[in-house]
């Protein structure tokens, strides 16, 4: 399975001139590899996301989203329709974010609802789940993942289930040093397949990317994504740094 390299670029790039330095040296680095076997994704805030699409897509990066309201139009001030970002030449969005659902209360059923358009508007969503630092100390792990892809994909078909990207992302290691060992990272990666072959069949659930997300950097991208067999990362704040963002690109395409 191709491997899939997201960056999250969060609320940041303050000033074109910060997000011009960001593009220029972006693009720099990215001429000095070569990555036959990964899809590298960014997800600018949405008021960059048309420069990154006109200077980057034709270098083979694809661009994303980190949210979207879950209507197509309408009376719906500040908010981002899956299909403005369809249009504008995105082609994923993040929906399920820990951010999102620690400060603005969204829920499985909201990000259900969400999944739903996105599909709908042609666009890949990226659903993040994961667990809190007490959820993991009682030992909730398993349970909590269950209920956030069970709730999280009710009523997706089994026709639009290949276009899913999953990102566990442990919400105790987002924005720390902490990262879980190989070993907890696979447990939770064999649980997700488990549960998406309960929910289409074993050979879509196959199909369907597994990511982890959570304090990547290159010094850890071996244990948290290439040891446990994963599919991929999203990365938050290393995806701000061009040189380190494509270090981890580089381990995880060469490790095939």
């Amino acid at each position: 399975m191709e491997k899939y390299i997201i960056g999250n670029l969060k609320m940041n790039l303050l000033t074109q001139a910060e997000r011009n330095h960001y593009l220029s040296s972006f693009s720099s680095e990215l001429k000095k590899s070569k990555f036959p076997n990964s899809k590298i994704v960014l997800c600018p805030p949405c008021l960059h996301m048309e420069k990154f699409v006109g200077i980057l897509q034709g270098a083979g990066v694809e661009i994303g989203a980190q949210n979207i309201f879950p209507e197509e139009r309408g009376s719906f001030t500040g908010e981002i329709s899956p299909l403005m970002v369809k249009n504008f030449g995105g082609k994923y969005t993040i929906v399920g974010h820990s951010e999102r659902r620690r400060y603005f209360d969204e829920t499985n059923a909201v990000a259900n609802e969400k999944i739903k358009l996105a599909l709908g508007s042609g666009l890949r969503p990226i659903y993040c789940i994961g667990e809190t630092e007490d959820e993991r100390r009682r030992d909730l792990t398993f349970d909590v993942i269950a209920g956030q892809l069970e709730e999280g994909l009710a009523g997706i078909a089994n026709t639009q289930a290949d276009k899913l990207v999953i990102a566990y992302e442990p919400i105790w290691a987002v924005g720390t040093d902490a990262v879980p060992t190989s070993d907890e990272v696979m447990e939770v990666k064999i649980l997700i397949r488990k549960i998406l072959s309960e929910l289409y069949s074993p050979e879509m659930a196959e199909r369907i990317p597994i990511l982890y997300g959570g304090s990547v950097k290159s010094r850890t991208a071996l244990e948290v994504c290439v040891e446990p067999g994963m599919d991929g990362v999203l990365v938050g704040r290393e995806s701000l740094i061009p040189i380190e963002f494509l270090k981890i690109a580089n381990i995880i395409d060469k490790a095939q």
